[in-house]
């Protein structure tokens, strides 16, 4: 009987591990989706510098004295590959529908709160022709790159937080097997009522602690300020 529970805590306790280390949630399996809405947390980074990335080019384009619709345009070949598909999709809304209709779908695309900002400055500047856009366009690119060095920051942070997860889960189900194979005697109160309440206990505050771990590494990515269908109404 002992053996059975231990071996069903121990099974418990390692898919629990798994399941917050690779973050995959066991109520829902991940489906493959192209959409950047659906992108991983470690992506954000990618992210970030293939807008910084993008923004550059459009400043540097538009300082060669081309329009901003043109600009955009000249950039359609040579966007980042994160986000060269909603780029590939501005371009052809440009081409068929409005301005700020083709920039309002390219952050939703792009679904990150730096890229509201870019998209802003250029709904912004074609409304009210604005003179710094290319200053503008460059301080954006500058935030965007610290943006990007702190998810790195913050990545390192997260890999020492995982791997104390491996080490401490590693160690408590190593201790709990070898109890089971060598010395089950010892587990023996564990067959009584209160055994059993104890041992609840101990696997729910050990699975809070793996929680509040994961919790410590997460990202935290601002909401977004340009969401669809609002865009209008906050510009």
């Amino acid at each position: 009987m002992v053996g059975i529970v231990l071996c069903a805590l121990a099974m418990f306790i390692a898919i629990g591990v798994l399941t917050i280390i690779s973050g995959i949630s066991p109520r829902m399996p991940k489906m493959k989706n192209l959409s950047l809405r659906n992108r991983e947390v470690s992506d954000q980074g990618e992210i970030v510098e293939a807008i910084a990335t993008w923004t550059e080019n459009l400043r540097d384009t538009i300082a060669a004295s081309a329009g901003l619709e043109q600009a955009i345009f000249a950039t359609e070949n040579f966007a980042p590959r994160a986000i060269a598909e909603p780029v590939r999709r501005l371009v052809a809304g440009l081409r068929y529908g409005t301005f700020e209709d083709a920039l309002r779908r390219f952050a939703d695309d792009v679904a990150h709160p730096t890229c509201d900002f870019v998209v802003a400055a250029l709904v912004t500047a074609s409304v009210h022709q604005t003179r710094d856009l290319a200053q503008l366009l460059t301080h954006l690119s500058e935030c965007a790159r610290s943006e990007c060095h702190l998810y790195m920051r913050i990545w390192v942070s997260r890999a020492r937080m995982r791997t104390a997860i491996r080490i401490i889960s590693g160690a408590v189900i190593t201790f709990v097997l070898g109890l089971l194979l060598l010395n089950s005697a010892y587990l023996t109160p564990f067959m009584s009522v209160e055994g059993m309440l104890v041992m609840v206990c101990i696997v729910s505050a050990f699975v809070f602690a793996l929680l509040s771990l994961h919790k410590m590494s997460n990202i935290r990515v601002p909401a977004r300020f340009l969401a669809g269908r609002h865009m209008r109404e906050l510009l």
